[in-house]
């Protein structure tokens, strides 16, 4: 395993988390930004990618489709 899936799977964590917090604390920004991370690091892990690669390509992929919404999922 490389070091980007690595880095991949443990932004998925951090994203998991910082949702439950959100539902917790009932923060909805919190939430989405979990869930983003969570998006983020898949992106990572699946591809083996670095952070700034799988970040560009989930803010071109939220750009070109901005009826998609986080919050549905």
């Amino acid at each position: 395993m490389n070091r980007d899936r690595l880095e991949g799977k443990w932004k998925q964590l951090g994203g998991k988390i910082d949702e439950q917090w959100g539902r917790l604390t009932g923060d909805t920004r919190l939430q989405l930004a979990g869930r983003r991370d969570q998006f983020r690091g898949r992106i990572q892990e699946r591809h083996g990618i670095s952070t700034e690669k799988a970040a560009n390509q989930l803010k071109d992929f939220l750009n070109r489709n901005r009826k998609w919404d986080l919050s549905s999922r």
